[in-house]
């Protein structure tokens, strides 16, 4: 008897590009326990040809924590020129962090919301990828404003005038 796989349901998102952005991807990826790649290299098991997309651009790396007996995940920043962002996280070059239950990720333009299901298997873990129509992360854009000309100058103190 098989032992249930630990599960990623993945979303994605490309405002620009659209579902054409994602044509490559599978619906479904099993995948052993070394890291899993995505980029627009050769050598990678999630292969996006986008434009700023580095060959390498990040890992999900399964990992087994002490004490536990159910596959963790890390996401590795692979770029070299670009970053990831996680939860609200910047990552550069080689910075990882630890994914919880539900994650953000934007890169290259890409939304990406992971969500991690977990299963008993130590072997292997699938993907189940969806393209979402609409947007998966709302950051609210900075305002500008005339906020600073209104707000008068303060005068220097006494004795300090040149």
């Amino acid at each position: 008897m098989e032992k249930p796989l630990t599960i990623l349901r993945v979303s994605l998102y490309h405002p620009t590009l659209g579902p054409s952005a994602f044509a490559s991807v599978p619906p479904r990826l099993r995948h052993d326990t070394s890291p899993l790649l995505l980029g627009r290299g050769q050598d990678a098991h999630l292969q996006l040809q986008l434009p700023h997309l580095s060959r390498r651009h990040l890992s999900l790396e399964p990992y087994l924590e002490k004490g536990s007996a159910m596959l963790a995940f890390c996401l590795k920043a692979l770029s070299r020129k670009g970053c990831v962002w996680v939860n609200g996280l910047t990552l550069r070059y080689l910075e990882q962090i630890t994914l919880s239950t539900i994650n953000r990720l934007s890169f290259s333009g890409i939304q990406m919301l992971v969500r991690v299901e977990e299963g008993i298997s130590l072997e292997a873990f699938v993907c189940y990828f969806h393209v979402s129509p609409s947007p998966l992360i709302y950051r609210p854009e900075a305002e500008e404003t005339d906020e600073w000309e209104g707000i008068s100058q303060e005068q220097p103190p006494p004795g300090s005038e040149q």
